[in-house]
This record gives structure tokens, sequence and C-alpha cells, in this order.
């Protein structure tokens, strides 16, 4: 019995050698614990990368960012993203990774030339060194990887051009080379890709005239290469890629016209050619894209019309015409879109009405029509479907009175309407608007005062009503009570009456304009309860009496003008006049130190500093 028990511990002992002997042995697992010794591990994200009592032929299979075969013989992927990891990478290490599919090393802080040996590991299929510093030339070698489908070197610090044998990968499907330094131009090879569906090439420096040979990539449904330096322009031949869904060559300093061949990209959902150089009309062909979800054709120097074949656009949901040259009316069928949510044509030359029906058909969240020569009257519809938060129609010839249903915009946030000719009282009922936080109707011809249920606007920031001559009315006590109000602003409105007592809970307002009216009284010392408060414009009013000087620390005021005069100006003359005075050679109109602070501290009454 006793020899049993002896073997039986014999045996033990020789399997856990054995184990350990075989642990020690593996080449992955020895190449991994190597990697691990070289790299700085600023957040211990490997401290499971160790030998334990692991009996799986590879041990490193139950490590982490680590997954081997079914078999657990072999390691087939390494995903070490967003692990706090840094220093040069020893792609070396990775020869005895003779069946790895993934390597993932993205999101890390690696640094130095990406190692060429990367491209040995001829199995993988996924290569991700996105969102790290590797910096240099991109190496040679890579059309070695023939099964890659994967490749992504996002946000990288990689100098010179762009690799020109991955066109020879004809597995390849994703090539992400965005924001990492390329210069040059792209490759004419790149139109070869056999395989190719998603292509990211923006945020470079790259130059040049794009390709024509692009129009060769007849996988691609995504590309982006914008955010360069661009000559020349959009190669028509792009309207040959059947299968394009998403299209963004923004920002690249294209000029000349808009291709009508676009209107062969059947499936695009997504145009964007915003901050270009284009010229010209829109084409009427771009009307027949009735796939289009986003058009975005901004800061250009487009002119012309909008397209009425633009009514046929039954999925748009975005269409920014801003910054351009463009003239006429907004057409009916805009108006009539049902999927439209976001209209941006501000800073044009659009003249007429707006469409009736506009906010009727569409859950319009976004209008901006700013900065144009529109006129007539609000939609009365405008917010019928209830999902307006942000309404922009300043700067134009509006007319009329601000209609009452603006009340049911109760999603609204922001409105803009200044600058216009609207009459009338303001409609605003604010417990109707709980969500609103910016108004400006400044430089109308409103009239009526301002609403009595203001204090209702409990997320009100700004609100704005200067340069409204016949609002008249006077000033609510209720408005410095807005928990969030930081900007209020009502000068030339021909309100009168005195200034309201200021609460204490008025601890949000920073600026209170009312300068030119009728505002009579004096200031009341509980300004200082206003704690962020640092200027105030009383000037051109009946405010008699002085303020108080000795204001706590903690309030902010600097400013509070009382005056026509420019206050700088009626300070330094001041202190003039009483150095004159003190060093007069008449020794009898020399004031004493009291008369003269008296007088320098009457220059004080109305302005803090």
């Amino acid at each position: 019995m006793e020899s049993n028990c002896k073997l039986y511990a014999y045996f033990h002992l020789f399997l856990l050698f054995f184990t350990s002997l075989a642990q020690a042995a593996d080449p992955q697992t020895d190449s991994l614990l190597t990697l691990k010794s070289l790299l700085t591990d600023n957040s211990n994200t490997l401290q499971d990368w160790s030998l334990n009592s692991n009996t799986k032929p590879v041990p490193s299979c139950s490590w982490s960012g680590i997954l081997c075969n079914q078999n657990s013989t072999s390691v087939i992927s390494i995903n070490l993203s967003s692990k706090s990891l840094s220093g040069t990478f020893p792609a070396t290490l990775l020869t005895a990774f003779t069946d790895l599919l993934e390597l993932n090393i993205s999101d890390n802080s690696f640094s130095g030339s990406l190692p060429q040996e990367i491209f040995n590991l001829t199995t993988l299929r996924s290569l991700d060194i996105s969102l790290n510093n590797f910096s240099g030339p991109f190496p040679n070698g890579a059309s070695s990887l023939k099964s890659l489908t994967i490749l992504n070197a996002l946000s990288n610090s990689f100098t010179g051009s762009l690799p020109t044998d991955l066109p020879l990968l004809e597995s390849l499907k994703v090539l992400n080379l965005a924001g990492s330094y390329f210069t040059g131009s792209i490759p004419a090879q790149y139109g070869s890709f056999k395989s190719l569906e998603f292509l990211h090439l923006g945020g470079n420096l790259l130059s040049g005239h794009i390709p024509k040979e692009l129009g060769g990539l007849k996988s691609m449904t995504h590309m982006e290469i914008g955010y360069n330096s661009y000559q020349g322009v959009i190669p028509w031949q792009i309207g040959f890629m059947s299968e394009l869904k998403y299209l963004d060559i923004a920002g690249a300093n294209l000029s000349g016209f808009l291709p009508k061949h676009f209107s062969n990209l059947t499936k695009l959902e997504s145009l964007f050619l915003f901050r270009n150089h284009l010229s010209g009309s829109i084409p009427w062909e771009l009307g027949s894209i009735t796939s289009l979800v986003n058009l975005d054709l901004s800061d250009n120097h487009l002119s012309g019309t909008i397209p009425e074949s633009f009514a046929e656009l039954k999925n748009l949901k975005l269409l920014s015409l801003m910054y351009n040259e463009m003239s006429g009316t907004l057409p009916e069928g805009i108006a009539q879109l049902p999927s439209l949510d976001t209209l941006f044509i501000w800073n044009n030359y659009f003249s007429g009405s707006l469409p009736k029906s506009l906010g009727m058909n569409s859950n319009l969240r976004w209008v901006d029509v700013s900065t144009n020569s529109f006129q007539g009257e609000i939609p009365q519809g405008i917010c019928s479907r209830g999902f307006l938060y942000k309404l922009m129609l300043f700067s134009n010839n509006f007319t009329g009175t601000l209609s009452p249903s603006l009340t049911n915009c109760s999603a609204l946030v922001r409105i803009r309407l200044e600058d216009n000719a609207f009459s009338g009282v303001i409609p605003f009922s604010f417990s109707q608007l709980p969500d609103i936080s910016y108004i400006d109707l400044s430089r109308n011809k409103l009239t009526g005062g301002v609403p009595q249920d203001i204090s209702k606007a409990r997320k009100l920031e700004y609100f704005n009503i200067s340069h409204n001559p016949e609002l008249g009315g006077k000033l609510l006590p209720e408005i410095w009570s807005l928990p969030r109000l930081r900007n209020f602003s009502a000068s030339s409105c021909g309100i009168s009456g005195p200034l309201p007592e200021f609460e204490s809970s008025c601890k949000s307002i920073t600026v209170i304009e009312l300068s030119n009216n009728n505002i009579s009284g004096t200031i009341a010392p509980s300004v200082f309860s206003c704690r962020s408060l640092y200027k105030m414009d009383l000037a051109g009013n009946i405010i008699a009496g002085r303020l108080v000087h000795n204001k706590p620390k903690d309030v902010l005021l600097r400013e509070v003008y009382a005056e026509n005069e420019n206050v700088v100006e009626q300070e330094v003359k001041r202190v003039v006049e009483v150095a004159l005075l003190c060093i007069s050679s008449n020794h009898s109109d020399r004031p004493s130190m009291e008369d003269a602070l008296r007088f320098l501290s009457e220059s004080h009454s109305s302005r803090i500093k």
C-alpha cells in the first residue's frame, strides 16, 4: 500500500513537471510574456498575463485579449485595444503566431515606426493599428497579407505618400488611412481594388487631383476622402460607383461644377460636399437620387435656384445649402417632403414667402433660413408636428404679427427672429414652452410689453427684446428671479416705471442692458444679491441717487452705466480737473484732501469699479 502511495505521488510530481515544462516551452506564450516585458503597461491591464497551473496546451489562451482556436492549441486573435499601452511595438515577437487572424492594438500610445515584420503575419484577416502615434513612412510589404479584409490605420503620425501596394490585396474590404498625415496624391492604383467597400482617406495632407480611376470601384459603398487640399474638379467618373451609399468629399478645396453623372448613384444616401469652391447651379438630375437622406452642399459658391426636382427626394432628412449665392424662392415641394428634419439655407439671396405648408408634412426639428430676403409671415403650421426645437428667421424682411401658433412649439429651445419687421404683441405663453432657453426678438416693431408669465420660463438663459421702440410697458420683477437667466437686453424699448427690486434668487444673471428707455428711480442695493452680475447698462434713463460702493467681495459687478456720456472719458476728466486744482498756483484754489475725495467719489455715483 505504501509503495502505491509513493508511486501515485511520483506520478503527480511528474505530471506537474511535464505541464510546467510544456507551458514554458510553448512559443506563443513565451512570445506574449516577452511582449509584455517590453511594453509599458500604464494601467496594469496585462496583469493576468502570467504562468499558473493552467493545463491548456497554450496557457495564454485564458489571458485577457487572447483568443485561441477551439482546441486551444493556437492563438488566432490578439486584441490589445484601449489598454493604455505605450512604447514601440516589437512585431518580431509575433512570428510564432502562424494561425493569427486578428491583430488589434488600437487606441494605445505606441510610437516609432510601424515594423515591417507585422506583414509577415500572412494569415491575418484584420489588422487594426488605429489611434496610436506610429510615425515615419508606411512600410512596404502589406501586399503579402493575401487574406486581409480589414486594414485600419486611422489617426497616426505617418509621413510620406499613401502605400501603393495595397490594391494588390484582393480580399480587402475596409481601408481606413484617415487623419494620419499622409502627403502626395491619391494613387491612381486605388481605383483597382477588387473587393473594397469602405475607403476613408479624410483628414490627411493629400493634394493633387482626385484620380478618375476611383470610378472603377464597383463594390464601394462608403467613401470619405475629404478634408484634404486637392486641386481641380470632382471626377464625373465617380458617378459609375453604382453601389455607393455614402460619399464625403467635404473641405477638399475642389472647384468646378457638380457632376450630373451623380444621378447614376441610385443607392446614394448621404452626399457631403460642403466647404469647397464649387460653383454653378445644382443639376436638376440630383433630384432623381430618391434614396438621398442627407444632402449638404453648404459653404460653396453655388448659384441659381433650388431645383424643383428636389420634390422627389421623399427620404431626405437633411438639406443644407447655407453659405452659397443661391436665389429664388423656397419651392413648395421642399415643404412637402415627408421626411425633412433639418433645413439650412441661411446666408443666401433667397426671397419670397416661406411655403405655407412648411412644417405640416414632416417632423421638422431645425429650420434656419436667416440672412436672406424672405418676406411675409411665419407659416402658421411650422410647429404643427410639435418637434421643432430651433427656429432661426433673423435678418430677413418678415412682417406681420407673431402667430399665437408659436405657442404650439412645445419642444422649442431656441428662437431667433431679430432684425425683421414683426409687429404686434409677443404671443408666447411661456408655460407652454417648458424648454425655451434662448429668445431674440430684437430690432422689430413689437408692442405690448413683456409677457406677464415670463416667470414660467424656468430654463430661459438669453432674452433680447432690444430696439423695439414701441414695446412699452414696465419691467416685471419676476425677470430677476429666473433661475438660469444670464443675459437680459431691453434697450430702446420705451420701457417706463421704476427699476424693480432685485431678488435673492438672481444668481445667474451676468448682463442687464436697459439703456435708452424711460426707467426712473434709483438702483437699489439689492442689486448685490445678483452675485454673477458684472455689467448693467442704464444709460439714457432717469436714474437718480447713488449706488452704495461697499459691495461684497464675491460680487462680480464691475460696470453700471447710468449716463449717456462715455464713462471712461468722464472719469478721466474728473481726475484731471482735481489734479489741476491740486497744483494750482493760487493756494486758495487748492481743495482739501476731504474735498478732493468727495469730488472724485461723485463720479462713482452710478458706476462701480
